[in-house]
């Protein structure tokens, strides 16, 4: 078939390999990895639980909290199924359109989080900085227009995506590896010119994480102003921990999900099995964090659950 065809040859289905090089062992990886998925499962229900019948929770710090323990669950339930049964089945096959879909939810809800996240920090921004406006300025259907469209927005960039890969040829390749559907893996089994997908996958990136990060870095340098200006050491201690565990939370999902982007473009003499483990961690680590961290450091979760 001519690359130059209207219609482009896609494989029926796609190998997933899971991580290059550790072959042999990810049979015992895979342990961890499920009781991570189940710590993850059990974590973020209990705190949508917990969030959707306590009243008073109903805060946008708890509503956004419920967004992302929400977005956690789908990110970690996308890959981590798929993931177990080739480590211990040795079932790699996954269809092309399945591959599609799975490639889709990971980096629409990948966006997602980075979304709330941001909200999460301007949240923190308002409570410290403008108290006495902060319930008006963040009322209910404020919280659930910001999540609306946090979501829109990774759904309306991510979808183009799909739709680019979708009409590439592959030419029979078809051995993603990797443990899922990444969009860089995928678009290096293309046989057409890719520079599209390339500069449109960078052009997501920054739109996502570029503007995420600025805002949040923006929201927290001027907190750190106004914590550093009130006179009480208390009062400064106290907000201080009120940030402490969003910025561990920000962390932990910023900083491995750098790690793999640049990786992808610039990291070719990092070892495959280091890129691909980062990779799977980055889906599992947050989400089994995140309600642990948030449920130790929050009181008022804390109180619910015991």
């Amino acid at each position: 078939m001519s690359l130059n065809s209207t219609t482009a040859f896609h494989p029926p289905y796609f190998i997933l390999i899971g991580i290059p090089g550790l072959e042999k062992e990810q049979f015992w990886i895979a342990f961890p990895f499920c009781i991570m998925y189940a710590i993850a499962v059990l974590g973020n229900i209990t705190l949508i639980l917990i969030i959707k019948v306590e009243p008073s929770l109903h805060e946008p710090m708890y509503l956004f909290l419920a967004m992302l323990a929400f977005t956690d669950l789908v990110l970690s339930t996308s890959m981590l199924p798929k993931m177990l049964g080739i480590f211990w089945l040795g079932s790699g096959e996954i269809g092309f359109q399945s591959c599609l879909a799975q490639l889709f939810f990971i980096h629409t809800f990948s966006s997602v989080e980075s979304g709330v996240l941001m909200a999460m920090a301007l949240d923190r921004y308002f409570a410290i900085c403008w108290p006495l406006r902060h319930s008006s300025m963040l009322s209910e259907p404020v919280v659930v227009a910001l999540g609306s469209l946090v979501l829109v927005r990774g759904v309306l960039l991510l979808s183009p995506v799909c739709f680019l890969l979708h009409r590439m040829p592959f030419c029979h390749h078809h051995i993603i590896s990797h443990s899922y559907c990444e969009h860089m893996a995928v678009v290096k089994l293309a046989c057409g010119d890719t520079r599209l997908n390339v500069i449109y996958g960078l052009f997501v990136a920054f739109i996502v994480i570029g503007s995420d990060m600025i805002l949040i870095s923006v929201s927290y340098t001027m907190i750190l102003q106004v914590v550093l200006r009130v006179p009480s050491s208390e009062a400064r201690l106290k907000a201080f921990s009120t940030c402490a565990s969003h910025v561990c939370v920000i962390l932990g999902f910023y900083v491995p999900a750098l790690f793999t982007f640049l990786t992808h473009r610039f990291g070719q003499s990092i070892p495959p099995h280091i890129h691909i483990m980062v990779a799977n961690l980055y889906l599992l680590v947050p989400p089994m964090l995140n309600p642990i961290v948030y449920g130790m450091r929050t009181k008022k979760l804390q109180d619910r659950v015991i």
